[in-house]
């Protein structure tokens, strides 16, 4: 009977409260500052007052929304009765220092409980102060402390201590961080004696401990098999939750998937019988299985076309390949777009394939591998996989595509080879710009057919504006007069602006074969009285086309252009 007695009066040893009455002064602060950051972190600025220069009559001071409230440490076990000479002056005095900082509560902190006498003369402490007095004593602090039970458990633990030596239970009491890990790993060690194939590895996150079930060597499952069952409710379960149970359990996809417990009807464990047993109201987190081939092996996906030749061919990375009872998946990245190809162990089923990707942060020639990866799998058809050069499975995808998004994808292939081209021309290379307006997406177009040698309407400049240097020329008076004229002017460059971004593809030529001056008799009759320096004159295309524009270094073999005449000084840039 004897052990039963010692356990007993341990755990009798464990209720004891903080001994307020010999703790001593020291201790009784400590207690008390770590009890007020724990009341008021949340909602203020805790801040102690170091005495040894004068505390001001503050020995802890929180500073909230409301405003400054003092609180004033004594350690009066046995209270401050009228008979103890000194203690109710020294409270006092403490007080009417603590008005100097204008505090809107100032409350006095004892380990004692306080008598009706000593309640009444803190209370008249205030009289004739706009400020509110309040007190803490041994049940106020008994109260907090049993409210953040971790805090006073730390503060007991030395009367715990000893108490253990007394009843020699002392090995009872957790004595540090080295005594910490010899139990878990103790622990451990009475998990691994718990059966010959299996054991449990287990972690502490706040109040939640985890389990994890472990193999103690390569043929426990042969050994030992365990298996679970799991009956689900349909009902609970949503359409992208059913989907991406059909994908990892019946194709072994890498993706972790959570059924609630709502979901789960039971979860039964078949195995040893101290691991077996069947739950209830329980949620279900699986995971993937490690994959068999090393993720960045190679992979190549290629399609096919009518005949069964190769259409195109893609090669990436492997990410994951994975087995269930439907079938295989394979998870690979190609070209910055993620495949999730799943091919049936039954070879007059199709494979299906799911694939994600993000054009954004991508330079065009990225951007264009993927866009045309995406047009390949919204066309489908006859696809053949393989992984490190070994065929892992082939299949066919059925048309995904509409329409409207394989002409949008059009749309966005040829805004990427108009970007690729121009980069390439500029030699200056950056992101993608995604967004754009129909300007913007116009002048792209315009840029790359120049570069690339074509001569291109210019809809943007729709005249031309000079001014007059004075001198007289023939061709300029023909310019000025009322037939059509050819007039072609060379900026030292031509910007395109997309998204923050410009390209600078070089000289061009801006030209038009009908030109007409709006003011062009006014100016002749300027230039003939010798008036004409700093005219304006302004030129319009006669049949209200727009002016080409072509590269500088172009050849201009067969265009019927004459150069910009002598006696214009600049031009502004048309509009």
């Amino acid at each position: 009977m004897l052990p039963y007695r010692r356990v007993t009066m341990l755990r009798e040893a464990s209720d004891v409260t903080i001994e307020w009455d010999r703790i001593g002064q020291p201790a009784f602060d400590r207690h008390v500052e770590a009890l007020l950051h724990r009341m008021f972190d949340d909602t203020g600025q805790v801040i102690v007052v170091n005495g040894r220069g004068g505390d001001d009559g503050i020995d802890v001071q929180v500073t909230t929304d409301v405003g400054l409230r003092i609180f004033q440490l004594k350690y009066h076990p046995d209270g401050f009765p009228g008979s103890l000479k000194g203690r109710r002056t020294s409270i006092k005095k403490s007080f009417n220092r603590a008005m100097a900082h204008k505090p809107v509560e100032w409350t006095l902190v004892v380990p004692c409980t306080l008598t009706t006498s000593e309640r009444a003369f803190v209370n008249k402490l205030a009289d004739g102060k706009a400020v509110k007095v309040s007190m803490l004593d041994r049940s106020d602090l008994d109260c907090h402390f049993a409210a953040h039970s971790d805090l006073e458990a730390s503060f007991t633990r030395d009367l715990l201590r000893e108490a253990a030596k007394d009843f020699n239970q002392e090995k009872a009491m957790l004595l540090g961080a080295d005594d910490l890990v010899d139990r878990v790993r103790a622990l451990g060690g009475r998990a691994d004696t718990v059966d010959p194939d299996w054991t449990w590895d287990f972690q502490r996150r706040g109040d939640t401990v985890i389990q994890t079930l472990r193999a103690k060597h390569s043929r426990a499952h042969e050994v030992s098999p365990i298996s679970l069952r799991l009956v689900g409710r349909p009902g609970a379960m949503s359409t992208d939750l059913t989907a991406a149970i059909t994908r990892t359990l019946g194709f072994g996809t890498a993706e972790d998937v959570a059924l609630p417990s709502e979901a789960v009807e039971c979860l039964t464990i078949d195995g040893p019988s101290w691991l077996s047993r069947t739950v209830t109201d329980v949620e279900v987190l699986w995971k993937p299985a490690p994959t068999s081939a090393p993720v960045g092996t190679p992979v190549e996906v290629a399609f096919l076309d009518s005949d069964g030749g190769v259409a195109a061919r893609y090669t990436g990375q492997l990410n994951n390949v994975g087995s269930g009872g439907l079938g295989a998946s394979v998870d690979t990245d190609i070209h910055g777009a993620r495949l999730q190809m799943m091919l049936p162990f039954d070879d007059t089923a199709a494979g299906t394939l799911r694939y994600s990707f993000d054009l954004e942060g991508r330079d065009p020639a990225e951007a264009l591998k993927i866009m045309r990866l995406c047009q390949r799998l919204l066309r489908g058809g006859a696809f053949r996989l393989s992984v490190n050069g070994s065929n892992a499975g082939a299949g066919t995808l059925a048309p995904s595509g509409t329409p409207d998004q394989l002409r949008e994808v059009e749309h966005l292939l040829l805004y990427l080879s108009d970007w690729d081209v121009l980069q390439r021309h500029c030699e200056n290379y950056f992101p993608t710009p995604l967004t754009y307006t129909a300007v913007e997406r116009i002048q792209v177009r315009i840029a790359r057919l120049v570069v690339e040698g074509h001569c291109a309407a210019y809809p943007f400049a729709r005249t031309l504006t000079f001014t007059l240097n004075g001198q007289d020329h023939p061709a300029l008076r023909a310019l000025l007069g009322d037939h059509p004229q050819s007039v072609r002017v060379s900026p030292p460059g031509f910007e395109v602006t997309v998204g923050g971004h410009t390209l600078d593809i070089g000289p061009v030529h801006l030209f038009h074969t009908q030109l007409r001056a709006d003011n062009g008799q006014e100016a002749l009759r300027a230039l003939t009285t010798g008036q004409s320096a700093g005219t304006k004159v302004t030129l319009r295309p006669a049949n209200d086309m727009s002016y080409r524009l072509y590269l500088a270094d172009t050849p201009d073999d067969g265009h019927p252009l004459v150069p910009t005449p002598l006696g214009l000084d600049g031009y502004t840039d048309p509009r």
